[in-house]
């Protein structure tokens, strides 16, 4: 849910002109109409179409160090928002690749992902510049340390166990 700051909501902004009881009253139907909302939503009664996770993007294949990797390819606003939401298996040697047009600070959550992930923040010269674990759960926030155009997600643990490092190179294949 987002919240817009700077603003008070609109039943506090009107809150005047219905008075004080009128807005209790509405809060409580409000905080009615969110439980009965989450209950369907833990039973399994209500799902979105949101909830299914984007269709497998365009692939390559980028050699990692010395490791070959096939990586879907997330280069529009769309792709990258969505990700690897909602993915319940990714493969050994599979990933996504996230693709910006210059350079930026970049910042990962793991917004309904349900998978374990690492990801390598990458340079304009297509080198590593560092690497981080992203365990499932959400609030969590995985900024990048310097200007990145590239991001590159797997599962988590795929680059310790290749030994693959800040200052690795990446090529596509």
């Amino acid at each position: 849910m987002a919240v817009e700051t700077g603003r008070p909501c609109a039943c506090v902004q009107n809150a005047g002109a219905r008075g004080l009881g009128q807005h209790r009253g509405a809060r409580r139907r409000t905080l009615g109409a969110l439980a009965t909302g989450a209950l369907l939503f833990v039973s399994g009664a209500v799902v979105s179409a949101d909830d299914q996770g984007q269709p497998r993007l365009p692939t390559i294949v980028l050699s990692v160090g010395e490791h070959e990797l096939i990586v879907e390819v997330a280069s529009t606003s769309q792709q990258r928002y969505d990700g690897l939401s909602f993915r319940t298996q990714l493969g050994d040697d599979e990933g996504m690749l996230f693709v910006y047009r210059q350079p930026r600070m970049l910042t990962f959550t793991m917004r309904n992902t349900l998978l374990p992930l690492s990801i390598a923040y990458i340079d304009a010269d297509l080198v590593i510049n560092e690497i981080l674990d992203m365990d499932v759960g959400p609030g969590q926030l995985f900024p990048s340390q310097g200007l990145v155009q590239y991001a590159l997600e797997v599962r988590k643990g795929w680059f310790e166990e290749r030994g693959i490092t800040a200052g690795t190179k990446v090529s596509l294949r």
